[in-house]
């Protein structure tokens, strides 16, 4: 078994509540329960030796491994391949698509041989709370009970298994044609017990998740050229959805680096309010407007919560259910993926002023246009007052859509996508008739058109720049400044940001978000390129007309994704994905390349 597989080297599984990462070897080396956010049960992918795993495996070390997806599901086979025989590990996670959490959650692994004869190993290691917490095991005839304070963790199997230590483990084989089951039920210690097991029940919710996903991906409207890379991209962002709430994390991962043995390591478990606001833009590009629409409604709750309160209107993230502390606090007896210590839990940068993320919720609210409908009279005033406060409030210096640690700036981004925050207000006051202060709201926006004109372009470098008075430093982020119409996207000052970006940040067609020795960001050692950003570049470059890149940047942009076309935050020097997997942003911003692109693309054809 690796120590630390490649991040590259894992499938996504999850219930709507919850996720997991299994490995193309058949390790499931993290799943937090019971949700995205809640404490580990497994996290050997942040110490191998403290984490704890669920390992599932052809006895032959020599044995080949292959992981797909069952097509347009999130039911992860893994297949062994040995001179004996082929044999294929299913996981998957019974959806929970209710507006109540779950009391249970169920991760079913099932086994079967599809030709010859395959000898499985199977290890059960839970490490509950990180490995903060000592667990007891009672092992029965039935099933396998690990107790934690406050949770309790069922294996139940169809084979049997045996003690090892306060863990178990069990050997089978299975000839072709051959089935066996392993069911991991998480509970609270108040919760009922999981039902008996029945594979012919397993087997009956296996093809129900199936068919649960494989309708879902009907919904979607996109007829274009890369089916598949989007269609997986759209069951990302669902499965990195709460199901309850309607809120998106940012990934199902905490930990994992930016940099192999670096210090920038972050928890990327709860909802940021503008990865969240772009994640509805993709959804309703591809047709999802229920998932578009219950984010909107928490983004509302959020908004009504902030109603008569000293400070900002909003922070930048929130927990899954709304909850507005994120203490940040480093884990230190764990020793990270590959020693890159500090493991953080929790996330200093809730505490941050982002001015941009203004922007953001109103470009995804006044682009849905039937969400905008459903916000009614109540919706509209909650709208109006932040806006209202936006208006007194713009004009500050603020940490960044990248949440440096460096220190406040006059972030060129935050004030376009202020700009774009009264720009969409005044539309939708317009369009709904609604009462506003559009007098302010209209010369509040044209007064952030000019200063960014005036102090956000730099003549010299004949671009937009990071900050303002940076006349050197470029930054990503402004790819998105065609996109919500802050510039035209052939205008001479853009067309010259772009060539600036083209030879500042782009490396073989990826993207940097910025060059922190030009920017210092407050944090030791670099980074790999950003995913999002490359997509954001593609995005740009079709809206520029600069097809012929921008169609080979996003084919090659493919290679990097892994074997079921999941992408991390970053790509390494090497090739490697980097930071927290998967990356929601990633995948939305992949959807938004893609029908930018075949829109561009229809249209030369036409």
């Amino acid at each position: 078994m690796d120590r630390y597989p490649p991040i590259a080297e894992h499938g996504l599984i999850g219930d709507l509540q919850t996720a997991a990462l299994v490995t193309s070897t058949g390790v499931v080396d993290w799943f937090a329960a019971p949700r995205f956010d809640s404490p580990s049960i497994f996290a050997a992918l942040l110490d191998h030796d403290r984490g704890g795993y669920f390992r599932i495996a052809s006895a032959d070390p020599q044995a080949r491994c292959k992981q797909l997806y069952y097509p347009d599901t999130a039911v992860l086979v893994t297949r062994f391949m040995s001179p004996d025989g082929v044999g294929e590990v299913l996981d998957w996670m019974p959806p929970h698509t209710g507006r109540t959490p779950a009391v249970r959650h169920t991760l079913i692994r099932t086994v079967r041989t599809v030709r010859g004869t395959v000898r499985f190993d199977m290890e059960c290691r839970p490490r509950f709370d990180y490995g903060r917490a000592a667990h007891s095991l009672e092992l029965g005839p039935e099933a396998a009970v690990f107790r934690a304070p406050g949770v309790c963790a069922h294996l139940q199997s169809t084979f049997p298994v045996e003690r090892d230590g306060d863990d178990v483990r069990g050997s089978f084989t299975l000839k072709v044609g051959e089935a066996a089951a392993v069911v991991l039920t998480v509970r609270g210690a108040d919760a009922q017990t999981p039902p008996p097991l029945s594979v012919d029940g397993i087997t009956h919710q296996l093809w129900e998740a199936a068919d649960f996903w494989q309708s879902w991906v009907r919904g979607s409207n996109y007829r274009g050229r890369w089916p598949d890379m989007v269609n997986r991209s759209a069951i990302t962002l669902k499965l990195l959805t709460y199901a309850p709430s309607g809120a998106p994390v940012a990934a199902a991962t905490m930990g994992l680096p930016e940099q192999v043995g670096g210090e920038r390591n972050w928890d990327y478990r709860y909802t940021w309010v503008r990865d969240a606001s772009l994640s509805v833009r993709a959804l309703l590009d591809l047709g999802f407007v229920e998932e578009a629409t219950d984010f909107t409604h928490w983004l509302g709750d959020r908004l009504r919560e902030s109603a008569g309160r000293n400070g900002e209107p909003l922070q930048i993230m929130y927990r899954v259910d709304g909850e507005p502390l994120l203490t940040e606090e480093i884990l230190g007896h764990l020793e990270g993926y590959r020693g890159s210590a500090p493991v953080r839990l929790g996330n200093a940068a809730a505490d941050q002023l982002q001015l941009d993320i203004y922007g953001e919720a109103l470009y995804a609210l006044s682009e849905g246009h039937q969400i905008a409908v459903q916000a009614g009279y109540q919706g509209w005033k909650v709208l109006s007052r932040t806006l209202d406060w936006l208006a007194g409030s713009w004009d500050r210096p603020d940490e960044g859509i990248w949440e440096t640690r460096g220190g406040r700036q006059d972030f060129t981004y935050s004030r376009i996508m202020c700009w774009a925050a009264f720009d969409r207000g005044l539309r939708l006051a317009e369009e709904f008739r609604r009462p506003a202060d559009t007098e302010r709201w209209t010369r509040t926006r044209d007064d952030i058109l000019y200063q960014v004109m005036e102090r956000g372009w730099s003549e010299s470098g004949r671009a937009y720049v990071q900050h303002y008075g940076s006349d050197a430093v470029l930054d990503a982020s402004l790819l998105l400044m065609p996109r919500v119409g802050f510039v035209a996207p052939k205008d001479p000052s853009w067309l010259s940001t772009l060539d600036a970006m083209d030879r500042t940040l782009v490396s073989d067609s990826l993207v940097y978000r910025y060059d922190p020795a030009a920017s210092p960001d407050g944090l030791r050692g670099s980074e790999g390129t950003f995913s999002l950003c490359t997509f954001l570049y593609v995005d740009a470059l079709a809206r520029a007309g600069r097809l012929r890149p921008a169609r080979y940047t996003f084919e090659k942009m493919h290679t990097y994704a892994n074997h079921v076309g999941l992408f991390a935050e970053e790509v390494g020097p090497s090739g490697e994905q980097l930071g927290n997997f998967p990356q929601a942003f990633t995948h939305l911003s992949l959807i938004l390349a893609a029908c930018t692109l075949d829109e561009a693309l229809d249209r030369q054809r036409g």
